[in-house]
């Protein structure tokens, strides 16, 4: 290889026949038009494949770089050298078995200090382009440890850094260099999240935060080939700022987002959690939405070691819809609906066991059962680990009397009666099986449900968590949410509606009542993408960035949440997208939030010791965020 020389091969699909190369030979830069060049070891391509921008899934996009980065190293053995955000990234979307089909018998971090030579190995690297991994793959390079090496970064890297990199390989065991832009965690085929916990500082943009919400946000736009028109939240400087450095990147690598125009631009629209803390504080009764608020999701992992009576091989499961039929056909259906399809599933069994019948009433008796039966266990693990699942989410419900302490929580999200809200939540104060957790967000929830209400008993109430025994510090947290969303911060109505319309549809929703008193509430983004299907959503309240405005009824939209978003909100993007035809919607956020990950957020946006509360996990003492 020549040290001093490297080319960038720019390519988009089948889109163009020759492809843009760069020659970056120091001090000048040409560009010209030119096939791929054979006289370099070291190039990069960027390549973006189609099949998931049809259907603008997220998961479809993660999992075709995957496959194609084992595809372009060919035939032979391979190790997959990450660092710790692609392991994430990639875990999320194929299991080790999956890949060990297609002959990857290795998995290593980059950073790892312990690795063997192994020169047999291929080795398909997958990183961020950080300068810790530029820096961790130069040394590499110098030192190569397997026969040859594909490296993808998951994100746009720097020619300066791509020059690095071809300068360290002096023994040219590089076999190409690419962008793959999958620099986001795929949760659910219209659900994506960056995992970032304690975005702000104050009201304003930790960088480092910003720099990385810039990042993932364009990887989205470039995975599922989208060049958007922006909207962003006006009451959230945030917003226009994240708005503003996504316009920027679009603009410095034009390039890359040349793609086909379509009829109607698609949407990004750019949103705030501060506009809306109530969904997150919300117990949760649909599967996904549930295991994450009682248990915790953690890149489809579940930390079940505290159950008690577990046995070993499940202390820690994975949930995953892509490997788990079950988990996908019931991850937006509620706890009852759940229930009775495992009940059915191991009834269809017994059916085939004619010998020792037994009636499967209740969750321990079906727990029973899994126990009893091994070949049952053995041929249906996926049914065993939802009962234990299942199980222990029955009996935190009973424990902590969730059924009765959702019921308040409803009507404070939902309902206008604050004599019936008072008495209730100070009931449930005084119940010592209520959890610390749900009492402190009963309170919040009525601190910003009526916070401005002229017999407001907010003070008493805070007064009964203090003889609760709750810490100074998490009644702090009280103040806190008020702080970060309540009326002063909010642009939006989210708690009682001025227009016309609203008050209608709210008096209407009132007389029919309701089906299920445990999921009245819809979430702030249902009543905004609701409007900016119907083209209704305010200019003055989500304006475009630049001159440019879309006339005619979105397609595709984008929706990020800075702060976090939410399964619930996942859930109404769902259904959206089933009920509205024509429009494909991609919800995704900083981090996938349940309540303890939401008040990390909300201490470190407002409270000055923020990284004292980040360290101590909330407060709460969870084991997952």
């Amino acid at each position: 290889m020549t040290q001093a020389e490297c080319v960038r091969h720019v390519t988009s699909g089948t889109r163009k026949e020759v492809c843009s190369s760069v020659v970056i030979a120091a001090p000048q830069v040409k560009r010209r038009k030119n096939p791929l060049c054979s006289r370099c070891s070291l190039f990069i391509c960027f390549c973006l494949w189609s099949l998931s921008v049809a259907i603008m899934n997220v998961t479809l996009a993660v999992k075709q770089y995957i496959s194609k980065m084992i595809e372009i190293s060919g035939p032979g053995m391979k190790v997959l050298l990450m660092d710790k955000e692609t392991t994430s990234i990639v875990s999320v979307v194929y299991t080790q078995s999956e890949i060990l089909q297609k002959e990857v018998y290795l998995f290593e971090r980059i950073d790892s200090q312990n690795r063997d030579n192994m020169k047999h190995l291929k080795a398909i690297c997958f990183l961020r382009p950080t300068k810790e991994n530029v820096e961790h793959l130069i040394q590499e390079l110098r030192r190569p440890k397997y026969s040859v090496y594909f490296i993808y970064f998951s994100n746009v890297i720097s020619k300066s850094e791509i020059k690095a990199l071809a300068e360290a390989d002096e023994q040219e065991v590089v076999a190409e260099v690419q962008e793959f832009y999958g620099d986001f965690i795929a949760v659910n085929p219209h659900l994506f999240s960056l995992n970032l916990q304690g975005v702000t500082r104050g009201r304003s943009w930790e960088p480092s935060m910003l720099a990385r919400c810039t990042q993932g946000l364009t990887s989205v736009l470039l995975a599922l080939k989208k060049c958007p028109m922006i909207r962003y939240q006006l009451s959230s400087d945030m917003s226009k700022r994240l708005a503003e450095s996504v316009k920027q990147i679009i603009t410095k690598e034009y390039e890359l987002f040349d793609f086909r125009k379509t009829e109607v631009p698609p949407l990004l629209l750019i949103l705030d959690r501060s506009d809306d803390a109530i969904t997150p504080l919300l117990n949760q009764w649909t599967y996904q939405a549930m295991v994450h608020e009682l248990l915790g999701l953690n890149n489809n992992r579940i930390d079940l070691s505290r159950v008690p009576g577990i046995s070993k091989d499940l202390r820690e499961v994975v949930l995953s819809a892509e490997n788990d039929e079950f988990y996908a056909n019931n991850l937006y259906l509620n706890f009852g609906e759940i229930g009775t399809n495992i009940k059915n599933l191991m009834e269809d069994f017994q059916k085939k066991k004619p010998k020792g019948q037994q009636k499967l009433e209740s969750i321990s008796d079906m727990k029973a059962f899994v126990d009893n039966y091994p070949q049952f266990k053995k041929m249906s693990g996926t049914v065993s680990k939802h009962v234990t699942v299942v199980g222990e989410l029955s009996r935190l419900v009973s424990e902590r009397q969730l059924m009765e302490v959702s019921e308040v929580e409803q009507e404070l999200a939902c309902q206008n009666d604050h004599s019936s809200a008072q008495q209730n939540v100070r009931r449930l104060l005084q119940n010592p099986r209520v959890s610390e957790l749900d009492a402190v967000r009963l309170v919040m929830l009525y601190a910003l449900r009526y916070e401005r209400h002229s017999s407001s008993i907010l003070s008493s109430l805070m007064d009964e968590l203090s003889r609760r025994g709750v810490s100074e510090r998490h009644r702090r947290m009280v103040q806190a949410a008020v702080e970060y969303g309540g009326k002063r911060i909010r642009g939006s109505d989210l708690i009682t509606p001025t227009d016309a319309v609203s008050i209608t549809k709210q008096f209407f929703k009132g007389l029919k009542g309701v089906e299920n008193v445990y999921t009245q509430h819809q979430p702030l983004l249902h009543d905004t993408l609701d409007q900016m299907i119907k083209g209704r959503l305010k200019d003055s309240q989500f304006p475009y960035l630049g001159a440019s405005s879309l006339r005619d009824r979105p397609q595709d939209i984008l929706v990020f949440m800075i702060g976090g978003a939410t399964y619930e909100e996942a859930l109404t993007v769902y259904n959206l997208n089933r009920s509205t035809p024509g429009v494909r919607i991609v919800l995704g956020g900083s981090n996938i939030h349940n309540t303890k990950s939401f008040l990390e957020e909300v201490m470190s946006a407002t409270g000055p010791s923020s990284s004292s509360n980040r360290a101590h996990g909330g407060g709460f003492h969870s084991s997952r965020r």
